[in-house]
This record gives structure tokens, sequence and C-alpha cells, in this order.
């Protein structure tokens, strides 16, 4: 049977699409948090900018100490993001829309941190598994699985991880751990038991829910209609109240839908399958190969012997 080229590459171009899209088993994760997941919910209008829990962080992690002292408030003058050696940052934001002194110029102070995401963008990107969603809400970091990619810092729609380039031999990536270690035995994040205003509140993220509905049902007119978290890119462990615009007072407006319930499949099924298409290309383009110059020498020998037979006739 004569192989036809146009036909091999055909069902190959088939077999590759089908092999590559096919989603990897076992590592998705769910877009849905456990039922006794935890998380924070924080409470702006509270939030007085004196950075204690920004010290309790540094501390309990172990991290480098800032050039400026946790006392030094001229630091909250400029908007500041999360880095390597600080996991939360407060700002400090003002009305836009105010013309004159009032009370309404009151700034409002925000504490950023990891969201710590329902269905995180940073697990979903992390090709060898380096990222996790953990039952109790948080979203861990494993340094020895991870290679350096710096994908999950892409896809992160809040712009948390931070990458040691100051460390040329062991770099990390370097984020909020939700104080894993110590909430997984029943203890507080250290921002949370720091706070002196109460601003954070810790606990099962459905009665964290529960209780900003109350508090924004039993305050008219002084927060926003809107739970920041609570939908926000399929949900966050880390919700908050303002009495602002939150696209005023830092926070990105970002979909209810979840970035990896798009890109999941077809970014994993591309990388754990990436090898198999090549390497059967590679097998059967031998074969090809071999076909054609077999089919060639047989061409050949027949062409001779009938030039054999010609010439006797």
């Amino acid at each position: 049977m004569e192989l036809s080229r146009r036909r091999f590459f055909k069902v190959m171009g088939t077999a590759s699409a089908v092999t590559v899209i096919r989603p990897r088993p076992g590592h998705a994760i769910s877009a849905k948090p456990a039922p006794d997941s935890l998380g924070c919910l924080v409470d702006t209008t509270l939030c007085v900018g004196c950075r204690k829990c920004e010290q309790a962080c540094n501390e309990r992690q172990g991290l480098l100490p800032p050039q400026e002292s946790f006392e030094e408030m001229t630091v909250l003058e400029n908007e500041r993001r999360m880095d390597e050696h600080s996991y939360t940052v407060v700002n400090k934001y003002y009305p836009k829309n105010i013309g004159t002194l009032t009370w309404r110029q009151r700034p409002t102070f925000v504490k950023f941190q990891c969201m710590h995401c329902n269905d995180p963008s940073c697990v979903s990107a992390c090709i060898v598994g380096a990222l996790t969603k953990e039952a109790n809400g948080s979203v861990i970091y494993d340094a020895k699985k991870c290679i350096g990619c710096r994908y999950c810092m892409v896809a992160c729609p809040f712009q948390v991880p931070a990458y040691e380039y100051g460390n040329p031999l062991t770099p990390e990536v370097r984020k909020c751990t939700f104080c894993f270690d110590y909430i997984k035995d029943g203890g507080l994040p250290a921002c949370a038991q720091v706070c002196p205003r109460e601003v954070m509140t810790f606990g099962k993220k459905r009665d964290l829910m529960d209780l900003a509905r109350w508090k924004m049902k039993n305050n008219p007119g002084k927060y926003v209609d809107h739970i920041y978290g609570e939908h926000e890119v399929g949900g966050t462990s880390w919700i908050y109240l303002a009495s602002e615009p939150f696209e005023s007072i830092g926070f990105p407006k970002l979909g209810r839908k979840a970035p990896p319930r798009l890109t999941e499949a077809i970014q994993h099924g591309l990388f754990q399958f990436f090898a198999a298409p090549i390497g059967l290309y590679a097998i059967l383009g031998g074969i090809m190969w071999a076909t054609g110059f077999l089919n060639g020498k047989t061409q050949k020998t027949d062409g001779g012997k009938s030039d054999q037979g010609d010439t006797h006739e």
C-alpha cells in the first residue's frame, strides 16, 4: 500500500492537536474553596495607618527590616507595593473629588497583601506546582519546586509575587503566606493579631461575608455598596469594606471570572504533552524516510529488470 505524504501529515496533525490540548489530570485547582476556608475582613474605615501590621509581619516572617523604621509615617505619602522584604504594605489615599479641606478629606488607609484568591492565577500559571491552594484558604509557595520562571508574577491580577533579583544564587518568589504555619494550628495572622484598631477580622470566610453585610446594613451611608473580594476573579480570601470607591483607593477593577478557568487546560496541556507530539513526529518521520528509501530502491530495481528484459527482446 502506497503511503500518502499528505494523508500522513493530516492524520499526524489531528493526533498531535488532540494530545497537546488535553488538560493535565490531577493538577487543576478547584474554583470553589472549602466550606470552612478562612479569610480576613478588612474595614478600611477603621485604619489609621499606624503600620503595626507591617512590623508584625516583618518580624514573624524574619524579613530584613526596612531602611526607615516602622514609626516613620512619611513613607505613606508615596504609594507602595509589596516586595521581597515587605509582604504587606499600608498606603494612604485622599478622596479625589474634594476641593476644600473638610472632614471628608480624611485619608483612607488601605492594607495590601496577597489576596489568597479562591481560584489563584499564580497557582494555575505555575508549571511545576510550586504554588498550591490549601483547603484553609492559603496560597502557599514551595521554593524547592520553583524553577524561577516568574509566570506567577505575570499572572497575578494584584501584582503581588515579588522576586529576589538581588539574590543571584538561590532567588525565590516571595509573598504573604497568610501565616499558614500559625493558622493551621488555630493561631492568627500576625497582622490581625497586632492591629490596635481591630481593622482586620479573621475567621471563616462565610462568617466574614455575613459580618460585612451586617455592617453595611446597620451603617447606612458609611460604606460603598460593594464588598471587594466577594466576586472579583472568582472571590478572594481577603475581603474589604470602604467608604470610597475601590478604584480610587488602589484596587484594580476586575471581572468576576477567574482567569485560570480560561487558560489552565490549554497551558498545562502544552507544557505537559509538548514532548509527545515531537517524539511522535520524529518516529513517524523516520518511518516515512525508511519507507521512501525502500520504495525508491524497489522502483530502481524494478526499472533495472525491465530494461534488461527490453534488451533481450
